[in-house]
Parts: C-alpha cells; structure tokens; sequence
C-alpha cells in the first residue's frame, strides 16, 4: 500500500489531499507545524494515517518526521510539498526577516523534505515527489514578486531534479494551481508591514484590506486533490500540472507574450555571434 507524506495540513489544499488518500484507504503522514490540527485525521483513519508536527524550517524536525514515518510505514513512496503561505509587498516594501523566511519555508523546507526522503526512494528505485507551485510563479502579479519567486525558484529546482531522478525510478511534478477556495488569500496571506503610498495603483491594489477575492475562487480544493492523486498514480506523472481553467488560460497567455517578444527582438537577439 502506497504510503504518501503531505506537509502543511493544517487547512486548504493540503487538507483535502489528505482527506482524498485516506479515503481512497492508503497510508498518509499528515503534518501541521500544530499536530492537534491534524489530530482529527489520525484518530479517523488509525491503521493509515500518521499526525505529526512539523515545521520544514526545522532541520531536526523534518529529520525525525521521516524516520518516524519510515519507522510506522516502512518507506515513503510519495512526498507531497505543500505546506507554505502567501506573502505580498511591492519588492521594495518587503521587510528582509519575511521575506528569508518565505525562502526557508517554500525553497529550502521542500530541499529538507525532498532530501530526507530520496535516500529511500533511491534505495527502492521507485518514489514520486509532488512541489506545490502557483500560476503566481509565471504570471507574477505586482505585489506578489517573492510569493512569485519562492515558487519560480521551486520550479527551477524541480525541473532539474525531475532530470535526475528519473533515471532512478523517481517522479518529480510540479502543481501550478489557479485561484481555490481555501484560506490562502484569507487568513494564511500575510504581507508587509510597509505600504508606500507610490505602489497604491499596482501592488496595492493586492493588499489584503483591498482585495475582495477571498472566498470567491472557481477552484475546488477536494477536485484538486483528485487531480493530483491522479497525476501521481498515472504510468508517467507529467512534469507540470497545472489546476483550474484560470491556471490554464493565463499560462496560454504568457507563453503566446513570450513568444510574441522572442520574435520581435529576435534579429536583436542574434546578433551577438561572432563574424566568422
């Protein structure tokens, strides 16, 4: 039975992911920096499912999460990176302690995580590794530039262990999700203490007091969960999978700008040869 490890628990998307293996009756380790916040899910589910505390900016933490899972389960086949938080500031308002902390949280929590697990599944030559990204990481919205760029950073990491790991039997995927309905724009953003009264018509437009999104996504977060299990369980998981029509239709449209700009500079752009 395939045994997944979900960090950030808690709520949203990483709740209903864990609520949809449990209920399909495979093993889940659920985590939440709060355990009694994922308490309910253990008690629910005894045989397959483990509650632990887990706080991925915590080296001994994410250390003893593993060997205990490891330990109850016997190995962890799918390692799903969810757990993180929206922060949003104009790049010159980001206060520098938030923004590292978005860094350990979204870029270095997941290495830690994905570190701890890959000896085992190296060892077994089989294992899938899920990095929850956003469509914020190619759309890059004013206001969200280092929500933007934990992601974009993620993304990048991804792509090159995805090239290193499948030689080995390991999956690596990426999931770009649009705008659901979960507590992400609510009570888990966050955003700095600084508003500059220059940014009001760009990034300020995103503050938390000026945005009405918050309860008003198209995205189902227990459709999403479906759509990932999925993806894992298919015979070659795809490298980016992106989740709702808004993710959809706003990555068409960065890749036709792209596109659009590559050809027109492209004289330009090709120019910089040597003349043999």
């Amino acid at each position: 039975m395939p045994t997944w490890f979900i960090t950030g628990c808690s709520t949203g998307l990483g709740r209903s992911l864990a609520e949809a293996v449990l209920a399909s009756g495979e093993n889940a380790v659920v985590t939440a920096r709060d355990v009694e916040r994922v308490r309910d899910l253990e008690q629910q589910h005894p045989g397959t499912a483990l509650a632990l505390a887990l706080d991925v900016t915590d080296p001994a933490q994410v250390a003893d999460a593993m060997r205990r899972a490891e330990e109850r389960f016997g190995g962890v086949d799918v390692l799903v990176n969810n757990a993180g938080y929206g922060y949003r500031a104009a790049v010159e308002e980001g206060d520098d302690a938030d923004v590292r902390r978005l860094f350990d949280t979204h870029v270095f929590g997941a290495v830690a995580t994905a570190k701890a697990v890959l000896p085992g599944m190296r060892a077994r030559r089989s294992g899938a590794i899920v990095n929850l990204s956003s469509i914020g990481a190619h759309v890059c919205p004013p206001g969200s530039g280092y929500y933007a760029a934990v992601k974009a950073a993620l993304e990048a990491l991804s792509t090159s262990m995805r090239q290193e790991l499948a030689p080995l039997g390991i999956s690596v995927t990426i999931v770009a999700p649009g705008g659901f309905r979960t507590d992400f724009a609510g009570r888990s953003l966050t955003q700095s203490a600084e508003a500059i009264a220059d940014y009001a018509e760009t990034a300020g437009k995103r503050r938390k007091e000026n945005d009405t999104v918050h309860g008003t996504q198209p995205g189902d977060p227990a459709k999403a969960a479906q759509a990932i299990i999925t993806a894992v369980r298919s015979p070659e998981p795809p490298g980016r999978l992106f989740l709702g029509g808004d993710a959809v239709e706003a990555f068409g449209g960065v890749l036709d700008a792209q596109r659009a700009e590559l050809d027109a500079w492209r004289e330009l752009s090709t120019s910089t040869g040597f003349d043999d």
